[in-house]
């Protein structure tokens, strides 16, 4: 921090120092980066690497959703550009997304496209809804363990992801492979001018087509998009009816969306040791699904293989990468299909074999880590984890980590809140207890069987100056022991909460019922 103290007459003036802060901020401003032609070039290169690996996987989701391919070329499209402009998170990218689409297909299946755009203009109206109301502030409650099996789960699903074009497939796929693994690993030991997956997909694609290798390319996954998206309204009725078959999917959509974008963004902003911001974020997820479903995209959130490629391998840092990916993915399939269409798959699965394992902690199940971290916290991220891969939905490991995080940390708490029998100050027969610990629905429940009703003197005190009330629980649980002296006549005095405890139970006391 800077020094206030004023600079004595003698001494010369200490040296302007830049704070770090700012300085930081600068590599994330796209003026700064459009005066650098080094920065450009890194921006540039990076949305170029991203926009390759975008293609193959947006046709794979939309074989997943089961629409055609063209759908999930565009919304990875729309949903780039437009993220570029709304989003809270410079650098991160968003795309059709396989979480979406797992949650998107049953609409496409039972109710054909125009339903699956409706659905996607309503999860982002509800998104931005949401981010009005603050969703992105829950983001605090989501623990470290949750956030490492967030990141460790996303890099084993990128990598199963990868399977399908390595297994049953012409052997000459396995040394392309391994070539552009090596490429990725050494080339940044010569040169950082031009990203390695860029070299790697380039280098690998001259090779198979002048040596005319027969091996599954881009070109096989699908059929690529001949002309440009169009804006249009989907052609549903605007009835109940309508609203109650979409709703549902549509809801999910949202929360899936979001979950992953600010989880996304949060891991970017640890990688970059910046601040996002996540209300921006969300609304802007928002924003970005409803022009990809105007344009007849089938929805999509933040995409972590692709943001990683684009932050942590290309080293792009603002939202030129963003916006340029989606670009340069349109340029790509619509005017430059034919050229796209010969990349060999081998190539791409290169770079997000690399991707995976950049992305992956390696450091979290490292043996010495795995001694010195408390079981409990383990538990949590192995949770989070298998419940991922096994779900290949998001939502759903990430609900299990921090539900299991919550009982935890709710039994741990549980059990250091003590009652101390001490022997009455003078000789009148009072009999004084002394209550510890942070007293809530988990804590308090036992805390009725730790008095002695039948032993006790007709005068008891319950000194409650080192505990803390939380709950109507815990008031509920008082009023059970006043309750239970009181049937033996005997007469309970509560002394020493502070104001909070106090409030709370003089407002709730006697008023929940029986004793118990």
């Amino acid at each position: 921090m800077p020094d206030d103290r004023p600079t004595p007459p003698s001494a010369d003036p200490a040296p302007v120092v830049a704070p770090a802060v700012p300085e930081a901020d600068e590599s994330f401003s796209v003026l700064a980066a459009l005066r650098s032609p080094r920065r450009l070039r890194t921006e540039v290169l990076a949305g170029l690497v991203v926009a390759l690996a975008l293609i193959p996987e947006a046709i794979a989701f939309s074989v997943i959703a089961g629409v055609d391919p063209r759908v999930g070329l565009f919304a990875s499209f729309t949903m780039a550009v437009t993220i570029a402009f709304l989003g809270g998170r410079p650098a991160m990218i968003s795309a059709a997304t396989g979480a979406v689409a797992l949650v998107v297909a049953p609409v496409a299946r039972e109710h054909g496209v125009d339903h699956l755009m409706a659905t996607i203009v309503l999860a982002g109206v509800i998104q931005v809804a949401l981010a009005l109301l603050g969703v992105a502030r829950l983001m605090r409650f989501i623990p470290r363990s949750v956030m490492v099996g967030f990141v460790n789960a996303l890099a084993i699903l990128v990598l199963m992801s990868q399977v399908p074009h390595v297994v049953g497939v012409p052997w000459l796929v396995y040394p392309l492979v391994a070539v552009g693994v090596l490429v990725i690993v050494l080339l940044p030991r010569w040169t950082t001018a031009v990203p390695p997956p860029l070299v790697a997909v380039v280098l690998l694609t001259g090779a198979a087509v002048l040596a005319g290798l027969d091996v599954p390319t881009v070109g096989d996954e699908g059929a690529l998009p001949e002309s440009l998206p169009s804006l249009l309204w989907p052609d549903v009725p605007p009835t109940l009816d309508t609203l109650r078959t979409i709703a549902p999917f549509a809801v999910a959509v949202a929360f899936v969306g979001l979950l992953e974008s600010l989880l996304t963004a949060k891991l970017v902003d640890d990688i970059t040791d910046t601040h996002s911001d996540k209300t921006r974020e969300a609304w802007g997820q928002g924003g970005a699904n409803i022009v990809t479903g105007l344009f007849g995209g089938m929805g999509g959130c933040a995409v972590i293989g692709q943001t990683m490629m684009n932050v942590k391998i290309s080293g792009a840092r603002t939202r030129i990468s963003t916006f340029l990916a989606g670009v340069f993915l349109l340029v790509l399939v619509v005017g430059l299909g034919d050229v796209v269409a010969v990349i060999p798959m081998a190539a791409l699965v290169a770079v997000m074999i690399m991707v995976s394992v950049g992305a992956f902690d390696w450091h979290s199940v490292h043996p010495r880590t795995l001694r010195r971290m408390p079981r409990s916290e383990t538990a949590v991220m192995l949770t989070t984890v298998v419940v991922t891969v096994a779900s290949h939905n998001l939502a759903y490991g990430v609900l299990a980590g921090v539900l299991l995080a919550m009982v935890l940390f709710a039994r741990r708490v549980a059990h250091v809140t003590t009652v101390t029998r001490l022997d009455a100050s003078d000789d009148d027969g009072r009999r004084v207890y002394a209550v510890e610990g942070q007293l809530f629905f988990a804590s308090s429940n036992d805390l009725v069987y730790q008095f002695d009703y039948a032993g006790d003197p007709d005068d008891v005190v319950i000194d409650m100056s080192r505990a803390h009330v939380w709950d109507a629980s815990t008031v509920a649980t008082l009023d059970a022991i006043t309750h239970k002296y009181a049937t033996r006549g005997k007469t309970v005095t509560i002394v020493g909460m502070d104001a909070h405890s106090a409030e709370r139970h003089g407002r709730l006391a006697g008023n929940l019922g029986a004793g118990h």
